[in-house]
């Protein structure tokens, strides 16, 4: 509820200072649509609990590409549009790389989320000008838009008054305001859950913490996928993706008295997933700019996989090894070469002289 109010009420100001509509979606919706992860991390991060903090980024990411991109593929195949691929979903390769380096000394440390931070500003100062060169909105051109019905710009593209703008900042606040202490109350409630079932904070963070916030992500791109707004499902996931990692992450590290402490557990695994699966998004974006309802239970596949892995682990089961195995050493290679035959068939169709 608090961020779907900061959502309207920073899209309605935002939309009566001016801002074109395809800057709002860019930055405040999809910063909004992030903003639990940002609270609950940040929260977590100041109170020493690096590892519901990195584990929600981590497994917010993961929960975003493989279980809501390919649930919204499954309803409907996703168009994919061509800025995306060209510019952000590499930017998201890129930057869950570089926060994987970062975190191989086992610590993802102030300056690291001073860097992270500053990558956020550089990459939201790439978008404001190229939508500036481009004149304005390009459509629904792979983002969030603001929410439908929401009459930003008021009937008939008029301003709003004095009273609306009152109330749109007055619905800004409270929303703000509930995010915090929901995020607080998440914590406390996520951290009571770990020590009660004798499971770890980062696997609480992982699973039930990085679904908890991104639940706005879940009804943005499901919505969207139902209404025949395909591009915006995607763009919302590889937007909050970037995000989560450039935004939450780095000022949850910079926040932190001591930065963030990195598991070894996450380095082993978590971390090299979400990277794995930003890699994944490449091929599969490209192949005709669309994620067609295979790929997308393919998706789903590697999320059940995943979760079950941690389960497993969890609960340090005898079955692990095999699994792990199993996964290893012969469905992710096969997974990576069918998508890599895919990818080299779409682009020699393409560098046919007339296709």
């Amino acid at each position: 509820m608090g961020a779907e109010l900061l959502v309207r009420g920073a899209s309605r100001l935002a939309a009566a200072a001016g801002v074109p509509p395809l800057l709002i979606g860019l930055t405040v919706v999809a910063a909004g649509t992030s903003s639990p992860e940002l609270a609950v991390s940040v929260q977590a991060a100041l109170a020493g609990r690096a590892d519901l903090a990195l584990g929600n980024v981590v497994g917010s990411n993961i929960l975003n590409v493989l279980l809501i991109l390919g649930a919204s593929a499954v309803i409907a195949p996703l168009a994919v549009d061509r800025d995306l691929v060209r510019r952000d979903v590499p930017l998201m390769i890129g930057a869950s790389a570089v926060t994987l380096l970062m975190a191989l000394d086992g610590r993802i440390g102030r300056l690291d989320g001073l860097l992270l931070l500053a990558g956020a500003v550089g990459y939201t100062v790439h978008l404001v000008r190229g939508a500036v060169r481009a004149g304005g909105p390009r459509g629904a051109a792979g983002r969030t838009a603001a929410p439908a019905g929401d009459g930003v710009a008021g009937a008939g593209g008029r301003r709003p008054g004095p009273a609306a703008l009152v109330l749109a900042g007055l619905l800004a606040a409270a929303g703000l305001g509930l995010l915090v202490l929901g995020a607080r109350w998440f914590v406390l409630g996520a951290t009571a859950a770990a020590r009660s079932l004798g499971v770890s904070e980062l696997i609480i963070g992982l699973t039930i913490v990085a679904l908890g916030t991104s639940l706005p992500e879940v009804a943005t791109s499901l919505l969207a996928s139902l209404r025949g707004e395909r591009d915006i499902a995607v763009g919302n996931v590889v937007g909050s993706n970037l995000f989560n990692l450039l935004v939450v992450l780095g000022l949850s590290a910079a926040l932190a008295p001591a930065g963030l402490a990195v598991a070894r557990s996450a380095l082993r695994l978590d971390l090299p997933v979400m990277t794995a699966v930003a890699v994944a998004c490449l091929p599969v974006f490209f192949t005709g700019r669309a994620i067609s309802r295979w790929e997308g239970m393919l998706f789903l596949a590697y999320y059940a996989a995943y979760t079950a892995y941690l389960v497993l682990d969890a609960t340090r089961s005898a079955a692990l090894p095999t699994y792990t195995v199993v996964m290893l050493g012969f469905v992710v290679p096969l997974t990576a070469v069918t998508l890599g035959v895919v990818a080299a068939r779409e682009w020699r169709t393409r560098a046919r002289p007339g296709a």
